[in-house]
């Protein structure tokens, strides 16, 4: 039977058009791809940036707020600048800076939105924006950055800047773009979580010039964005202030410390800078010249720098010895200065002189009792049991190990102990005569301002302390982390402390007399930490009241000589300040503040 042809190309076309009536009904009614890929080409997604936590002090005053800035992001694909010396001019720009600009954003994403121009100010937007239209696949993001109502505490904050490569591989979690901007430096970085919030993303009708024409889908498919948690520091803003007014043109550390609480009431880094030279469009300008500084501004020294403690050590040394039962109240001793030199002061002296006096040659002999026990018949092995002893002893007084704050790059220092020796000296070839300038804080041994301050708590706190932290609170809700609440004993009785804070308070009738104030009963211990490099360091902790102590303090002047002069002065008037809120000495704050610690 033969079959019409007629009916076979009939058949073959109706077949043809089955095929593609049945494929656009999958395409328009069963498969929304394409449809959601039509609706993209009028769609823009715009990420919504949290408003940045701030930052108050432990009064409620606010040190750290948010200010509105607004990045001009590009999508090159949709870019079209008819006019580019108009675009340039309008946008204060060369035409080589606008060429390079594009072709970075195309090397980062032909398709994808970048930054074209970062961090626009109110009043560039305010002028700009309604020219944006002759200018489409260019639109505005708005975000924040950091601005400081005071010009203080900048290495304690630390900074926000755009996130690394580097950071951003190492992202696991993936939350951060390429553009973000993320705490690098201090509080900042070390409560980044908390502080940054959660980003947010609104989807926008726009027309083929790039106005926006409403929401897409009534905002269904919208996220809002969530502010970062608010957080309250242990900083005390005008005692901060003022410290960075007395040691305005020094270089050197003031940390101040609640003792009950391992509170920081104050911490200073000299020379500092003002905290929004690295805030804005001249970020990386300020941060260059600020790197580049001789006297090294971006470094925290409070935490990082690492000094010989010099005499303040010789409270530690006096409490292991009256610990292990080698040195007594009673203990007297004749001052030779020898071997170690020593100034003038009343002979010979009991264990409250010595502290009162600072006699080097009575803790040489002190120190010589704790290492030489007479344990072993062999001198080299007796003094490396009795160093290593010692060097637990010290390390429970939160020395030669971090203490753990909250204060970023914080460093151990050093408390050398047998095996150090053994590579200088080789094992069994060193003793007590070759470690003697340790008796007095000298030699090998190295600390940093913040354990010098904690050091002056733990003898407020009769021995125990709270590791030292900036952070109050988060959100208005005492949950800072549990180690910042827990007590730390120091391992020594309590009874003997009483001598050694009676000999602190006579202290300052003997060293200190600088730092004597009128009814209020200071505590402390001068010390002059050597430098082969200039003059001497000044260094001095205390606390005060004497009896439930309101603050406990460390102050480090590099190059000022005598620990009684610059370093007691200052922190004297600190701590007058602290618990009076006011100074009625101003002849010791000009003293102070001109810096001639030659008398």
């Amino acid at each position: 039977m033969i079959v019409n042809r007629r009916y076979i190309i009939q058949f073959a076309i109706a077949l043809v058009a089955l095929v593609y009536l049945g494929k656009l009904f999958s395409i328009q009614v069963m498969d929304g791809n394409y449809k959601l890929a039509a609706e993209n080409n009028i769609v823009q997604r715009v990420i919504e940036y949290p408003y940045r936590g701030l930052i108050y002090d432990r009064n409620n005053k606010l040190i750290v707020y948010n200010n509105p800035v607004y990045d001009l992001m590009v999508i090159p694909k949709e870019a079209k600048v008819a006019d580019t010396l108009a675009f340039c001019q309008l946008f204060d720009i060369t035409k080589e800076e606008f060429e390079g600009k594009l072709q970075s954003a195309k090397k980062y994403s032909y398709v994808k939105a970048s930054t074209f121009m970062k961090q626009l100010s109110s009043e560039k937007f305010a002028r700009i924006q309604d020219m944006l239209i002759d200018y489409p696949g260019f639109f505005i993001q708005a975000r924040t950055v950091r601005a400081y109502p005071y010009p203080v505490l900048s290495n304690t904050l630390g900074y926000i800047g755009e996130i690394s490569d580097r950071r951003l591989k190492a992202d696991s979690a993936k939350y951060y773009r390429s553009g973000d901007y993320i705490g690098i430096n201090g509080l900042e970085s070390m409560y980044e979580e908390p502080l940054r919030g959660k980003r947010g993303i609104q989807y926008k009708m726009v027309n083929v010039r790039g106005i926006q024409k409403g929401a897409f889908k009534q905002g269904d498919f919208d996220t809002l964005s969530i502010p970062g948690q608010n957080i309250t520091s242990t900083i005390d803003i005008e005692l901060q202030a003022y410290a960075e007014e007395l040691l305005a043109g020094k270089v050197g550390s003031v940390v101040a410390i609640e003792p009950a609480t391992g509170e920081i009431l104050s911490i200073v880094s000299s020379p500092g800078f003002d905290p929004n030279l690295l805030s804005g469009r001249d970020f990386g300008k300020n941060y260059l010249a600020l790197q580049q500084d001789s006297l090294k501004p971006l470094i925290n020294r409070p935490a990082s720098a690492m000094y010989p403690p010099g005499s303040i050590f010789k409270i530690v040394q006096t409490l292991i010895g009256l610990q292990e039962g080698v040195l007594t109240e009673d203990f007297s001793h004749f001052c030779n200065r020898r071997p170690v030199n020593c100034h003038n002061h009343p002979n010979p002296v009991n264990l409250h002189g010595a502290i009162q006096h600072s006699c080097n040659p009575y803790f040489y002999h002190v120190f010589r009792k704790i290492i030489n026990q007479e344990v072993s018949e062999n001198t080299y092995e007796d003094s490396q049991i009795g160093l290593r002893k010692w060097k637990g002893y010290v390390e429970n007084f939160g020395l030669g190990h971090s203490l753990g704050t909250d204060i970023v790059n914080e460093r151990a220092g050093q408390i050398p102990g047998p095996e150090y020796y053994d590579k200088i000296y080789g094992a069994k070839r060193w003793k007590f005569s070759t470690v003697y300038s340790l008796s007095i804080g000298q030699g090998e041994m190295l600390v940093n301002p913040m354990q010098m301050a904690n050091l002056a708590a733990i003898v407020a706190n009769r021995g125990y302390y709270i590791t030292p932290h900036i952070v109050k609170s988060i959100s208005g809700e005492n949950d800072i982390p549990a180690e910042f609440k827990e007590r730390r004993s120091v391992g020594i009785d309590p009874q003997h402390f009483n001598v050694v804070v009676d000999g602190m308070q006579d202290a300052l009738r003997g060293t200190a007399n600088k730092a004597i104030i009128k009814d209020i009963v200071i505590c402390g211990k001068t010390g002059t930490a050597q430098n082969p490099h200039g003059e001497d360091h000044s260094v001095f902790m205390a606390f005060a009241p004497k009896e439930n102590p309101q603050i406990a303090i460390a102050v480090y002047v590099e190059n000022a000589g005598w620990g009684g002069r610059a370093a007691a002065s200052t922190a004297s008037l600190l701590i007058e300040k602290h618990i009076r809120g006011s100074i009625t000495r101003p002849k010791l704050e000009e003293y102070v503040k001109i810096g001639d610690f030659a008398q």
